[in-house]
């Protein structure tokens, strides 16, 4: 099939065959997408995010974490999967892509998930939390961040005390 011929919905299904979430098949699906930023592939990324399973949840997450243009429709969505998901995986996603879109909207979903029991859960809020601190850094999102360096897991630590550093630097 020429590539003028292909969806949004192909693509979208072919994504979903790499069942690898690091997959590079998925991975230039997304960047395909997020090259795209139209409203056909936010509305599809939507209709992934209220799927059935784990797999079109995180494909979706995953996409709308790059459509920066449509982070206004963005933010309700992935605020909603925060505060609803039981996937570990997908709660990661939805924080990797509060860090993606930057936007200080989303810093209480990321604060309500940084005491999560799982640490990919709390390595997510690490990352996303230097990103949607605001400019004054948020004094709550901070205290977060460094409780987050304190952490029992290395990596979530690590990532969280270079947070403060670059966040707290003069």
């Amino acid at each position: 099939m020429p590539p003028a011929e292909v969806t949004v919905r192909d693509l979208i299904e072919a994504a979903l065959h790499d069942t690898d979430p690091d997959g590079p098949l998925r991975w230039h699906v997304i960047s395909i997408l997020r090259q795209r930023s139209d409203l056909e592939s936010f509305i599809e990324a939507r209709r992934l995010c209220a799927g059935d399973t784990v797999a079109e949840r995180l494909l979706g997450v995953d996409i709308m974490g790059m459509l920066q243009p449509f982070v206004d429709r963005t933010l309700p969505v992935l605020r909603y999967l925060a505060a609803s998901e039981d996937d570990a995986m997908v709660l990661y996603s939805v924080l990797i892509a509060f860090g993606h879109l930057a936007d200080p909207r989303s810093l209480p979903s990321v604060i309500d998930l940084a005491g999560h029991g799982d640490a990919r859960v709390r390595y997510g809020a690490a990352y996303a939390l230097q990103h949607v601190l605001g400019e004054p850094p948020d004094r709550a999102g901070l205290e977060t961040l460094r409780a987050l360096a304190a952490d029992s897991d290395a990596d979530v630590a690590g990532w969280a005390s270079l947070g403060v550093a670059l966040r707290t630097a003069p």
